[in-house]
């Protein structure tokens, strides 16, 4: 695998004319990521542009261009709540699957060109490491009242963890602290 820095990551980034955003604190009673069995889960994003929250409704009053930035939006946001969590973007070993939910009209039917915005948003970042399997659908509303929310799975790089974690296991040492945190 070709390990990508985060000044490296950043830089494609820029030439796409974007920067990451701050990580977005929770809003309910949740955290942004978890670690666990060798993926991280990221909740849900939301995507902000320009520091606002896209709201609305696809098919109603966003259109399916709109929505693609949308999505491009959560994707970077996704970026940034793994940075945040894992401390290097350069950890992402592969992005395994992202969620679309996207708050749309019935006769609705482009939520695939919507989560494109995301899903060439981790390709292009990331490479083939980026290319992931994904759903994307429709629903009549996401609260409150967003337009689309993402939800990714991503294997981070704990390998050298993992080594770590067994060998003291095989030295007879207790050391589930480890598990604490990542």
């Amino acid at each position: 695998r070709v390990v990508m820095t985060d000044s490296e990551i950043e830089a494609k980034l820029a030439e796409l004319g974007l920067v990451l955003p701050e990580p977005a604190l929770p809003v309910a009673a949740y955290v942004p990521v978890v670690v666990a069995g060798g993926l991280a889960h990221v909740s849900g994003q939301l995507p902000f542009i320009d520091d606002v929250l896209v709201k609305g409704r696809l098919g109603e009053d966003v259109t399916t261009g709109e929505g693609y930035d949308a999505a491009r939006a959560c994707g970077l946001m996704i970026l940034a709540q793994l940075k945040a969590a894992l401390g290097s973007l350069s950890r992402v070993e592969r992005i395994v699957k992202l969620g679309a939910f996207v708050c749309s009209t019935s006769d609705f039917t482009d939520q695939p060109k919507v989560a494109n915005g995301a899903s060439e948003l981790m390709a292009t970042v990331f490479g083939d490491a980026g290319k992931h399997a994904r759903s994307a659908v429709g629903v009549p509303v996401l609260p409150p009242y967003y337009g689309l929310r993402l939800l990714p799975w991503v294997v981070p790089e704990i390998e050298a963890w993992k080594r770590s974690v067994l060998r003291e296991r095989e030295l007879g040492s207790d050391h589930e602290h480890h598990l604490h945190g990542l």
